[in-house]
């Protein structure tokens, strides 16, 4: 059993303030950015940043849905970091400064499966939930 780790960035026309403020509003913002692969989407505790608690499901592929209950903690100022209670899967947002514009760069990380499984998992999982985080960035985009 691998670390298996998917990655998505993109440069964003707006001051580093702006964008991490709009990534970490979980109850008004966020749902804005899911793209179809979600549903389900609700905050239990929270809102915004740290302390914030979030479900919903991830369809990933037509076969597998990923039911997520995400625990938000921010380590440090710009990076957001969501933990599944449900799995391994711990997926990081960061919000750095580009300039006058803004990266942000989305990581996903989760214990794979072993055998034959795991290796078509570590092979196809991190492009298709790239895709998936293209869309939701594309979305981030058009907000600002």
């Amino acid at each position: 059993m691998g670390k298996v780790t998917a990655t998505a960035e993109r440069t964003i026309d707006a001051p580093v303030e702006r964008v991490r403020e709009l990534v970490a509003d979980y109850a008004e913002t966020r749902p804005k950015l899911l793209t179809e692969h979600y549903r389900d989407y609700e905050v239990s505790e929270g809102g915004v940043g740290a302390g914030t608690k979030a479900s919903w499901k991830l369809q990933a592929t037509s076969k597998r849905v990923r039911d997520v209950a995400a625990t938000v903690t921010e380590p440090a100022p710009g990076t957001l970091v969501e933990t599944d209670a449900n799995s391994s899967m711990v997926t990081t947002w960061t919000v750095t400064a580009s300039g006058e514009r803004s990266l942000v760069r989305i990581e996903t990380s989760w214990d794979g499966a072993g055998g034959v499984g795991g290796f078509f998992e570590k092979t196809f999982a991190p492009g298709g939930l790239k895709k998936i985080y293209d869309g939701v960035l594309g979305k981030l985009a058009e907000i600002v």
